[in-house]
């Protein structure tokens, strides 16, 4: 996955710290909706491959099975533990009632384990690359 951005400053250790416009998730351009709440630049390091400096526009890039990993935690597991749960509790003859609070019920549970399961686990952040000079 590759991004522009704009590198903010030199970092030890062959890095620096590059401000990035988050991308939406309409695609759309912000100031005419004005829905998003959030800041629209965020900054991270990047190993500075390219030799960039301060103030010059870069091309960055992510490897994308670290971006789809966290995607698939994020929105599918939960999704899959929900769709268990509710197979489960009608596999066991329960009502249609008592199926849906057995799908949020695998919800929970599934998040619980996701929580639980993330912070025993190293935590090891996305790494960017700056790939070339812009």
């Amino acid at each position: 996955m590759t991004q522009e951005g704009i590198v903010t400053k030199l970092l030890p250790g062959g890095m620096a710290e590059v401000a990035v416009t988050r991308m939406t998730a309409c695609g759309g351009n912000c100031g005419s909706c004005e829905s998003c709440m959030l800041q629209s630049e965020i900054k991270t390091s990047a190993r500075n491959l390219a030799a960039a400096t301060p103030g010059q526009r870069v091309l960055i890039e992510s490897r994308s099975s670290d971006v789809f990993g966290a995607i698939f935690l994020v929105y599918v597991m939960p999704l899959v533990f929900f769709l268990l749960g509710y197979g489960a509790a009608y596999l066991a003859g329960l009502k249609e009632g008592l199926c849906i609070l057995c799908s949020f019920l695998g919800l929970a549970v599934g998040a619980l384990l996701l929580v639980l399961t993330q912070r025993r686990k190293k935590k090891k952040a996305i790494g960017y690359d700056i790939i070339k000079c812009l």
